[in-house]
């Protein structure tokens, strides 16, 4: 006798709210002309004091550093960071947000206002909180099993 699979039909509901998630973000995204991960590395960036390192950015977002070059390289032609020598060490280059990049930081606040608004949409607000609840219980794994 086989024990039924209680949590299959959840992970696949989960899977299915990932991708729908990632459509609206990129339905949000798109005017703006930056793709998701782009968009957190700007946030990313964003909370730094001083410039870091493109090794410091790779830890926190927790990719290979070759992802960060990537995303670097293509911010960087948009002209939203630059490059910078660290004046303690001009082998180590730290990236820096531009004016540009500030203001891309507004208008990206603003289209993950409005992603979240039509992801959240079908929720009353005790739904909503309730959520908060579930989804703070899944990250904050104390167990550190992710």
């Amino acid at each position: 006798m086989s024990t039924p699979d209680t949590d299959g039909p959840l992970a696949e509901q989960l899977l299915r709210l990932t991708r729908r998630l990632q459509r609206i973000q990129k339905r949000h995204l798109g005017p703006v002309g930056i793709t998701p991960a782009q968009s957190r590395l700007l946030r990313t960036l964003a909370h730094y004091e001083a410039p870091p390192r493109m090794a410091d950015l790779a830890q926190r977002l927790e990719v290979v550093p070759r992802a960060v070059t990537s995303l670097v390289d293509g911010l960087e032609s948009g002209g939203l960071v630059r490059r910078a020598p660290d004046p303690a060490n001009r082998r180590v280059i730290r990236i820096e947000l531009t004016d540009s990049g500030q203001e891309a930081l507004k208008k990206l606040r603003a289209a993950r206002r409005s992603a979240a608004e039509d992801i959240l949409a079908p929720l009353a607000a005790e739904q909503r909180e309730a959520l908060g609840g579930l989804l703070s219980a899944l990250l904050d794994d104390p167990e550190g099993r992710c």
